[in-house]
């Protein structure tokens, strides 16, 4: 079992996998690359790291305790974390927006945003705990 480092800290085990899955795919293929590509090394990556990852899951967005709409993410993590992917030469606010406003309307408490820059390699990690 792992030691918690931080106390409460979301789903720790599995994040800090993700992100060292992340880090290990951009030290190898870099940034700026179709973004498919990089799914493709991430879901091997963390297969690799005994994670069980869902490609392109149809998540309902809730408004209300109505469904308003379906988002697609890139990847789904042990059926409670997404990963939305963006490679281009930076992350927005609109990105961040978007992608936020998709957590907060969906089942999910975490996710990352992480954008394969040529640059470099951002990692975003939103919480949304509070429920309606």
């Amino acid at each position: 079992m792992l030691k918690r480092k931080v106390p409460d800290f979301l789903y720790e085990e599995e994040s800090y996998k993700i992100r060292g899955a992340c880090f290990k795919v951009y030290n190898v293929l870099g940034g700026g690359i179709k973004e498919r590509i990089i799914v493709r090394a991430l879901i091997q990556e963390l297969t690799t790291q005994k994670l069980n990852v869902n490609h392109e899951t149809r998540i309902d967005v809730i408004y209300n305790n109505e469904k308003i709409g379906i988002y697609i993410p890139d990847l789904v993590v042990n059926d409670k974390i997404i990963i939305e992917i963006k490679s281009k030469p930076y992350l927005t606010k609109e990105d961040e927006k978007q992608f936020w406003g998709y957590l907060k309307g969906s089942k999910y408490k975490l996710g990352f945003l992480i954008g394969f820059t040529p640059q470099k390699l951002i990692i975003k990690r939103f919480v949304y705990t509070i429920s309606a």
